[in-house]
């Protein structure tokens, strides 16, 4: 198997699936390579969001209320929403080995967005779908 670029990465992110290779590249141009030592709390249930983590390397955990709810690995992620509303972490993310991840801030992603309308366009497209998925889930 071929190891899949960071870009590639990205571009599978569900949110991102819209873009196009060059909007992704954007948004990759907009992270940081991020570095968190095994047992570290990488975010933590209840604080402000600000940012969107893409695992490139390692394993880290994700408990909510203290209980493991799944392990993530390289091409998982979490922050999606974070990166565009800010709201609170509904869950803890622990390193569990050593992580590398891209990191993309709010502050550095959404100047990206204000100078691509499209790209905005197709995230806030993508965002209404899947919440009138979450919508039609609760009512059947």
């Amino acid at each position: 198997m071929v190891a899949k670029t960071p870009v590639e990465m990205l571009a599978a992110v569900d949110l991102f699936t819209v873009l196009t290779k060059k909007e992704v590249k954007k948004i990759h141009d907009a992270g940081k390579d991020v570095q968190f030592r095994a047992g570290r709390t990488i975010v933590s249930e209840g604080e402000t969001g600000v940012g969107f983590h893409l695992i490139m390397q390692g394993k880290a955990k994700v408990t909510v209320n203290g209980r493991l709810r799944a392990t993530l690995g390289p091409g998982d992620y979490f922050g999606e929403m974070a990166i565009i509303d800010r709201g609170p972490r509904s869950a803890t993310v622990t390193a569990e080995t050593d992580v590398q991840t891209l990191g993309i801030a709010s502050w550095d992603f959404m100047p990206v967005l204000s100078q691509n309308f499209e790209m905005c366009r197709k995230i806030m497209v993508e965002l209404s779908r899947r919440l009138r998925g979450a919508e039609k889930s609760l009512t059947h």
